[in-house]
């Protein structure tokens, strides 16, 4: 059951207006007094308002339609993770509503009012890291919420995905194990994600008694950014001898960026990537790699939230769909 969602005459009673003044705010801010007007901020902060587009005759209504924020639409990962919570929204005659946010967690909270001003019946996130007023919005919603892409830092409600750091881990003692001794981490966008593969990548490295080096652009992930951070660890790290990286774009930019230098592979660099993509398991020598399951996290995701949305008991909050190692040809 949805939670009663506050409504104009309750931020009207926190103002001591009446709801009228509050729809004309609502519609143009410059059609109440200066003074009001924080007023009023304040109080549709302070109960979590959300603005319903919906008739209000529907307002109590399933929508039968899900809410999916992402954060990028250009990278591969997403793109499998939409096609598999549409394959189980589509066969049970749900709609999708689609959020992009660009890592901005700014930019989530707005993409989320809007989803939440169409009444969506559910909500599926890709990151746990969220404004105070995301947070509001989602707990007054009261709509079951599943997060992906991870399955050890703490959930708002369910969660799908992998340990991370443990991957990461994995990876990186994966290229020691074969010689390598100057390992360097490539991360793009600072997100949380990243920054956990970077915490699992300097466990190994410490494990194994070496010393962690890291290079990091704010930039989105992709072929030439790969490149652009080989050429700057080689000016900051000379004795670079392998690179772990935190998706497979840099990890196939960085290759790129070897062979135009003449550095073999692995034998004078060895490169590895995280997740798994086909243009890994095709290039020469074949990218090694940590298979995720992407379109199987956005299946899992979406059953287990129309199991809630049915009134089921959904057996654990947490499904950990693991990871692989693929070992390829360059390490």
């Amino acid at each position: 059951m949805k939670k009663k969602r506050p409504v104009l005459q309750d931020v009207a009673d926190i103002v001591g207006v009446t709801k009228m003044t509050i729809s004309r705010y609502l519609r143009d801010p410059e059609l109440v007094s200066l003074s009001l007007r924080g007023k009023i901020a304040a109080a549709l902060e302070e109960s979590g308002y959300i603005l319903n587009r919906a008739p209000d005759i529907l307002s109590n209504a399933t929508s039968h339609a899900i809410g999916v924020l992402l954060p990028s639409l250009t990278n591969q990962v997403f793109a499998e993770v939409l096609r598999g919570i549409e394959s189980v929204t589509d066969a049970h005659g749900y709609q999708t509503m689609l959020g992009h946010y660009g890592y901005s967690s700014e930019k989530e909270e707005q993409r989320l009012a809007s989803l939440l001003s169409y009444n969506i019946d559910g909500l599926i996130l890709s990151e746990r890291q969220h404004t105070p007023r995301t947070l509001k919005m989602i707990e007054v919603a009261g709509i079951p919420v599943v997060e992906l892409m991870d399955s050890v830092s703490p959930c708002l409600d369910m969660a799908v995905g992998f340990d991370n750091h443990e991957a990461a881990r994995q990876m990186t003692k994966d290229v020691i194990s074969r010689g390598h001794r100057h390992v360097v981490y490539f991360g793009a966008r600072h997100d949380e994600r990243t920054i956990i593969k970077q915490r699992g990548y300097e466990q190994a490295m410490s494990e194994a008694g070496l010393t962690p080096f890291s290079v990091m652009t704010a930039k989105a992930s992709s072929y030439s950014a790969g490149a652009e951070m080989l050429l700057q660890a080689q000016t900051q790290y000379p004795k670079i001898d392998s690179i772990f990286c935190t998706n497979d774009d840099l990890a196939v930019g960085a290759i790129f960026e070897c062979q135009r230098q003449g550095i073999r592979i692995p034998q004078d660099m060895g490169v590895a990537g995280f997740h798994g993509h086909d243009i890994g398991r095709v290039m020469q020598p074949k990218l090694a790699s940590v298979l995720t399951p992407r379109e199987k996290m956005g299946k899992i995701g979406a059953e287990i939230l129309l199991s809630r949305l049915r009134g089921e008991a959904v057996p654990s909050r947490v499904v950990d769909v693991g990871f692989t190692l693929i070992a390829g040809d360059s390490i």
